[in-house]
Protein backbone atom coordinates (compact mmCIF):
# COMPACT_ATOMS: atom_id res chain seq x y z
CA UNK A 1 0.00 0.00 0.00
CA UNK A 2 1.36 3.42 -0.97
CA UNK A 3 1.74 5.81 1.93
CA UNK A 4 2.63 9.50 1.82
CA UNK A 5 3.58 11.52 4.88
CA UNK A 6 3.99 15.29 4.76
CA UNK A 7 5.98 17.38 7.19
CA UNK A 8 7.48 20.83 7.48
CA UNK A 9 4.47 23.08 7.74
CA UNK A 10 4.22 25.90 10.23
CA UNK A 11 3.68 29.58 10.82
CA UNK A 12 5.86 32.08 8.98
CA UNK A 13 5.75 35.78 8.27
CA UNK A 14 5.13 37.11 4.79
CA UNK A 15 8.33 37.04 2.78
CA UNK A 16 9.64 34.05 4.69
CA UNK A 17 10.40 30.50 3.62
CA UNK A 18 9.41 26.96 4.49
CA UNK A 19 10.39 23.57 3.12
CA UNK A 20 7.82 20.82 3.00
CA UNK A 21 8.72 17.14 2.75
CA UNK A 22 6.71 14.24 1.40
CA UNK A 23 8.04 10.83 2.39
CA UNK A 24 6.72 8.08 0.14
CA UNK A 25 6.65 4.34 0.76
CA UNK A 26 4.99 1.22 -0.57
CA UNK A 27 5.66 1.77 -4.26
CA UNK A 28 6.30 -1.42 -6.23
CA UNK A 29 6.72 0.42 -9.52
CA UNK A 30 8.62 3.50 -10.74
CA UNK A 31 6.07 5.07 -13.07
CA UNK A 32 4.43 7.75 -10.98
CA UNK A 33 4.44 11.44 -10.26
CA UNK A 34 4.29 13.27 -6.96
CA UNK A 35 2.33 16.47 -6.74
CA UNK A 36 1.86 19.14 -4.13
CA UNK A 37 -1.60 20.56 -3.66
CA UNK A 38 -3.12 23.02 -1.26
CA UNK A 39 -6.57 23.70 0.09
CA UNK A 40 -7.65 26.84 1.87
CA UNK A 41 -10.89 26.96 3.90
CA UNK A 42 -13.90 27.12 1.63
CA UNK A 43 -11.85 26.59 -1.52
CA UNK A 44 -11.17 23.68 -3.81
CA UNK A 45 -7.92 21.74 -3.68
CA UNK A 46 -5.44 23.50 -5.97
CA UNK A 47 -2.47 21.95 -7.73
CA UNK A 48 0.79 23.72 -6.91
CA UNK A 49 3.59 21.67 -8.41
CA UNK A 50 4.49 18.16 -9.49
CA UNK A 51 7.53 16.11 -10.39
CA UNK A 52 7.92 12.99 -12.47
CA UNK A 53 9.60 10.07 -10.72
CA UNK A 54 10.92 8.86 -14.05
CA UNK A 55 12.75 11.80 -15.63
CA UNK A 56 12.49 14.42 -12.90
CA UNK A 57 10.47 16.86 -15.00
CA UNK A 58 8.90 19.57 -12.89
CA UNK A 59 5.79 21.68 -13.33
CA UNK A 60 4.34 24.64 -11.47
CA UNK A 61 1.11 26.53 -11.17
CA UNK A 62 1.42 30.13 -12.35
CA UNK A 63 0.67 31.38 -8.85
CA UNK A 64 3.91 29.90 -7.46
CA UNK A 65 6.33 30.05 -10.39
CA UNK A 66 9.57 31.70 -9.39
CA UNK A 67 8.83 31.29 -5.67
CA UNK A 68 8.42 27.55 -5.11
CA UNK A 69 10.80 24.78 -6.13
CA UNK A 70 9.99 21.08 -6.17
CA UNK A 71 12.75 18.49 -5.96
CA UNK A 72 13.20 14.85 -5.12
CA UNK A 73 15.71 12.60 -3.43
CA UNK A 74 14.95 9.21 -4.95
CA UNK A 75 17.35 7.43 -2.59
CA UNK A 76 15.23 8.67 0.32
CA UNK A 77 11.91 8.41 -1.55
CA UNK A 78 11.21 11.96 -0.51
CA UNK A 79 9.91 14.94 -2.46
CA UNK A 80 10.46 18.47 -1.23
CA UNK A 81 8.70 21.74 -1.83
CA UNK A 82 10.86 24.75 -1.08
CA UNK A 83 8.61 27.77 -0.65
CA UNK A 84 10.18 31.22 -0.72
CA UNK A 85 8.72 34.73 -0.68
CA UNK A 86 5.61 33.39 0.99
CA UNK A 87 2.44 35.46 0.87
CA UNK A 88 -0.64 35.39 3.11
CA UNK A 89 -2.59 33.91 0.19
CA UNK A 90 -0.32 30.86 0.33
CA UNK A 91 -1.97 29.94 3.63
CA UNK A 92 -3.57 26.51 3.29
CA UNK A 93 -3.29 22.86 4.17
CA UNK A 94 -0.67 21.41 1.84
CA UNK A 95 -1.03 17.83 0.64
CA UNK A 96 1.21 15.62 -1.42
CA UNK A 97 -0.38 13.18 -3.79
CA UNK A 98 0.78 10.39 -6.06
CA UNK A 99 -0.42 9.87 -9.61
CA UNK A 100 0.10 6.28 -10.73
CA UNK A 101 1.15 5.71 -14.34
CA UNK A 102 0.72 9.36 -15.37
CA UNK A 103 -0.53 9.98 -18.89
CA UNK A 104 -0.40 13.77 -19.16
CA UNK A 105 2.93 15.36 -18.13
CA UNK A 106 2.53 18.03 -15.49
CA UNK A 107 -0.90 16.91 -14.36
CA UNK A 108 -2.16 19.18 -11.57
CA UNK A 109 -5.78 18.03 -11.52
CA UNK A 110 -6.31 16.46 -8.11
CA UNK A 111 -8.93 14.09 -9.57
CA UNK A 112 -6.14 12.31 -11.43
CA UNK A 113 -4.21 11.46 -8.26
CA UNK A 114 -4.49 8.09 -6.59
CA UNK A 115 -3.01 8.42 -3.12
CA UNK A 116 -2.77 11.25 -0.60
CA UNK A 117 -0.99 12.21 2.54
CA UNK A 118 -2.70 13.63 5.59
CA UNK A 119 -1.67 17.24 4.93
CA UNK A 120 0.39 19.84 6.75
CA UNK A 121 -0.76 23.33 7.67
CA UNK A 122 1.08 26.35 6.30
CA UNK A 123 0.10 29.73 7.72
CA UNK A 124 1.62 32.95 6.42
CA UNK A 125 1.00 36.03 8.53
CA UNK A 126 0.98 39.54 7.10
Amino acid sequence: EVQLVESGGGLVQAGGSLRLSCAASGFTFDDYAIGWFRQAPGKEREGVSCISRGDGSTYYADSVKGRFTISSDNAKNTVYLQMNSLKPEDTAVYYCGAEFYPVVPGELDHDEYDAWGQGTQVTVSS
